[in-house]
């Protein structure tokens, strides 16, 4: 692979839908153009670059649709709903750059990789699921919903009771040796979208199985960028800088952490599992891994963070 750092951008939730919009795909396109700004700065300062995004309220969205028209069509189950969404939003997310690319005179193709993940079949998280996904039901509901097969509904404290689904931890990107291909061809590539499609190996057969889950793109960034062996990891979310105490009088936003000092603020609580945690641990886990350099920003000061201005960097 020739000299030219590679980079890993993970794009948040927010960089395609946005908390107060309808959501709707003309929204969505905008968002995911306005949201390659910073990666097209990247690009042409010649990094070769992966990118990756969060698929949560498309995820939502299609729940809803499975089960408003269960009674038309046959259900589908969520490991085929995440592959869906990270094929149509890797289109969307292709389509941008391309013409972004396009403006700035940037001539690279871009490809979007279905991605598998492996995980681990005997995850804590497959029998005891947490993450929350699909609509909110009324309690009357919950136990009309509770009887259809493989399905456990938890309360969102504050929002109601929804689908609480599996998300084991990723171990391995299945078509990592294509990426890298990609990456030695000049190739900018969309992968591990919404964290990719959570899959185990079949010990009596070694088959490739699916597990209906979804993987925290966070981590999967992490691993993706390990087996690929990049040299950084961007992580775009709603905040500028990581903060101690956030939200409280005695916030402080920090510019530079070591893995020692992130692994200490994580351990005393300051990174909620909800919010900055799966980003803190997927900063480590690739910087351990053998990383050089985490950035953590928003996606409206990525142009900043990439010159240097802007964002929090984590070091080993």
């Amino acid at each position: 692979m020739k000299k030219t750092k590679i980079i890993v951008v993970a794009l948040g939730g927010n960089a395609i839908s946005q908390e107060f919009e309808e959501g709707n795909i003309h929204q969505q396109f905008a968002n995911t153009r306005q949201s390659l700004t910073g990666v097209v700065e990247l690009i042409a300062a010649g990094y070769r670059a992966i990118i990756t995004h969060g698929n949560g309220p498309q995820v939502g969205n299609a729940l809803i649709r499975v089960e408003e028209s269960r009674h038309l069509v046959p259900v589908l189950p969520l490991g085929v709903i995440v592959a869906d969404t990270e094929g149509g939003m890797g289109y969307m997310v292709e389509q941008c750059l391309q013409n972004k690319m396009h403006d700035r005179g940037i001539k690279k193709e871009v490809a979007t990789i279905v991605t598998q993940v492996l995980v681990d079949p005997e995850d804590p998280s497959i029998t005891n699921p947490t993450k929350f996904v699909g609509p909110f039901y009324k309690k009357e509901k919950v136990a009309e919903m509770s009887k259809r097969p493989g399905w456990v509904l938890k309360e969102d404290p504050g929002r109601g009771w929804r689908r609480v689904v599996p998300s084991p931890i990723p171990r391995e990107i299945v078509g990592k040796r294509v990426i890298r291909l990609l990456l030695e061809n000049d190739i900018v590539v969309i992968a591990a979208g919404g964290g990719g499609i959570p899959v185990y190996i079949d010990q009596r057969n070694g088959w490739y199985e699916g597990i209906d889950a979804v993987i925290d793109k966070d981590l999967a960034s992490a691993v993706l960028a390990r087996d690929v062996q990049a040299d950084e990891l961007m992580i775009l979310t709603a905040v500028e800088k990581v903060a101690l105490n956030f939200k409280k009088p005695d916030q402080k936003f920090l510019d530079r952490l070591t893995v020692s000092e992130a692994k200490k603020y994580l351990q005393e609580g300051h990174f909620p599992p909800g919010s900055m945690g799966p980003k803190i641990q997927a900063a480590i886990n690739f910087l351990e891994s053998g990383g050089k350099r985490v950035i953590i920003t928003s996606i409206e000061k990525s142009v900043d963070a990439v010159k240097g201005r802007a964002g929090t960097v984590i070091t080993p």
